[in-house]
């Protein structure tokens, strides 16, 4: 479980440091790979391939012409790439997704159970800053989930 939030930063050619944690996760089931892609909100995610085939099925198996589920594939299907971990511990993060989630020089991982958000530093700031309005309406779904 990819868990906590850490600093670091992201160099020229658009490598950057995965968390010792995050690094201990993938070593636990052997792997040296993650599975990074564009999200949702202006960030990337990060999977190992079991928890991203796990996910894959589970889109597979939706609708295929639900709008929904096509936009979703379009935005997490279609820029997905798996990422080596080199020596040092770093992700090469691509291009393409270094512009989408606007990564600049300081970025976050923030976990989130089974995967793992990377952020750039001022975009987290800007979406972790919720309202108050906002924090009510999120308490209110939560409640109406059973949390």
């Amino acid at each position: 479980m990819f868990r906590g939030r850490y600093e670091h930063t992201i160099d020229a050619k658009g490598r950057t440091s995965l968390p010792a944690r995050y690094r201990d996760v993938l070593s636990s089931i052997g792997e040296r790979r993650v599975i990074l892609t564009s999200a949702l909100d202006p960030c990337l995610v990060a999977y190992t391939a079991p928890e991203w085939s796990a996910f894959e099925d589970k889109l597979a198996k939706l609708p295929q012409f639900d709008r929904a589920v096509q936009k979703l594939k379009r935005i997490y299907v279609s820029g997905a790439v798996e990422c080596e971990v080199d020596d040092s511990g770093r992700v090469l993060v691509p291009p393409t997704l270094r512009d989408y989630a606007g990564l600049k020089k300081d970025v976050l991982w923030a976990g989130s159970g089974k995967y793992a958000e990377l952020w750039d530093a001022e975009q987290w700031k800007k979406y972790f800053d919720a309202t108050e309005d906002d924090r009510a309406q999120i308490g209110a779904r939560l409640a109406e989930l059973g949390l």
